[in-house]
């Protein structure tokens, strides 16, 4: 069967109409992950400043830049997260700053690990009770800070507040240093024992630590808290150091992102997170951390399932860019497949009906020509009618039909001679009766 110029453009332009479908919809279904994604921490020296320098290092070995965005720390990470002209898709939150009613539309990834609450303090008398916190220089975090919010609501019920002490906006590495060069004389902090503010301090000859003996009580004021204990001996074992086991209060952790975060990125993170905290801490057990629990906020479906049956085979034995190509290919597969299966079904039956209708057609030009010799016709008339079974005739004889169809070609061509012969037998008639 010959194909014309227009039936090959028809067909070219239908092909690349369909790759052009087919390939929005996997971007669609599928898209890229972004290069680069921004996650909120904290100021310099926090412990969220310090566990979010490891995981850029480990996004990085996915060729993804994670910038990481200082900020005051987690009241204004949550507002980051919720503002839509911030580019903040990831931040650290800590227990007890926000929920999904104050805060819709953020999903937590789990809770990553415990951060306690530290009360430093350089003083020759020492310190077991809140109260003698009166009069102090007490650095507490800035405004937006997980650090001040907490502060403010524990250090409140020992009556320490703005009229009883002068609460000041120092925090992490500024307020280490504050308190060294004598301008401060208590620093809250919080942080892991790893974090460089709490590090520093917990090394320093000259700074003593405030136990939290009530601590027990201090959870059951407020769920979000937990009691912890810093054993002794745990800095530094020669030394004694701390010289008694120190109780203390803390939260926890978690990573919020966006609901709208790629999830490749979300695998990724939760990889990172893995990595990151799986290991033995101080105030954790191997395999503790990361967790999918979160009271505050809704767990990601991703997250569930990744804690519950680890990352799928492409996450662990693709890298992150292939990963994406490699869903795309087995989408495309499955709808190969799910389209073929039918089509090998039905094309031929396709096939037959088109080759049918075709014969039919011809048939009907026939029948048409054939009905058309019962009105007297002059020579000029029977000449058009040889034309056109001369013409149906060739255009039969071009048509390609499948071996199963051959009877009825045949069939088709010998009634196209059976009308040509009528054709004939009419022409020849008026010469008959001439030489007559």
């Amino acid at each position: 069967m010959e194909f014309s110029r227009w039936q090959i453009f028809k067909a070219l332009a239908a092909i690349v109409c369909t790759v052009g479908i087919v390939s929005l919809a996997l971007i669609y279904f599928f898209p890229t992950p972004p290069s680069k994604v921004v996650m909120a921490t904290a100021f310099k020296g926090a412990s969220f400043e310090y566990y979010g320098r490891q995981y850029r290092d480990i996004f990085a070995r996915s060729h993804v830049v994670l910038e990481l965005r200082e900020t005051a720390g987690a009241v204004e990470n949550v507002k980051l997260l919720l503002d839509p002209k911030s580019d903040v898709e990831i931040a650290f939150v800590t227990g007890g700053v926000s929920d999904s009613k104050r805060a819709p539309g953020l999903l937590s990834l789990g809770t990553a690990y415990n951060q306690p609450f530290w009360i430093f303090y350089v003083s020759d008398e020492p310190l077991d009770r809140l109260s003698q916190l009166k009069g102090k220089r007490i650095a507490v975090g800035p405004e937006g800070s997980a650090t001040r919010l907490s502060a403010e609501k524990i250090l409140g019920k020992g009556g320490i507040n703005a009229q009883t002490a002068r609460l000041l906006p120092f925090a992490g590495n500024a307020a280490v240093k504050a308190l060294q060069d004598g301008k401060l004389d208590v620093v809250w902090i919080i942080g892991s024992p790893d974090a460089t503010a709490v590090k520093s301090l917990l090394g320093a000859p000259n700074v003593k630590l405030l136990a939290f003996p009530m601590a027990e009580a201090f959870t059951r004021i407020y769920p979000d808290l937990i009691s912890l204990v810093l054993p002794k001996g745990i800095i530094d074992i020669d030394a004694a150091v701390p010289p008694n086991d120190v109780p203390l209060i803390g939260t926890t952790v978690k990573v919020l992102v966006r609901s709208d975060l790629h999830p490749e990125i979300v695998q990724l993170l939760l990889q990172t997170m893995v990595e990151t905290h799986k290991g033995p801490e101080i105030f954790q057990r191997p395999g503790e951390f990361p967790n999918g629990t979160d009271a505050e906020y809704p767990v990601a479906q991703t997250a569930i399932d990744f804690y519950k049956n680890g990352p799928s085979f492409m996450q662990r034995h693709l890298p992150l860019w292939l990963s994406v190509h490699a869903q795309r290919a087995i989408a495309l597969l499955v709808a190969v497949v799910a389209v073929g299966l039918p089509l090998f079904h039905y094309l031929p039956l396709l096939y037959k009906w088109s080759a049918r209708r075709r014969l039919i057609y011809w048939y009907g030009q026939l029948k048409i020509l054939e009905a058309s010799f019962g009105a007297t016709v002059s020579g000029g008339h029977l000449e058009e009618k040889q034309a056109e079974i001369d013409r149906i005739e060739e255009s039969v004889s071009r048509i390609r039909f499948p071996l199963t169809f051959s009877d009825q070609l045949y069939e088709l061509r010998s009634h196209i001679d059976v009308v040509r012969r009528k054709i004939e037998s009419r022409s020849n008639s008026p010469r008959r009766i001439a030489a007559e």
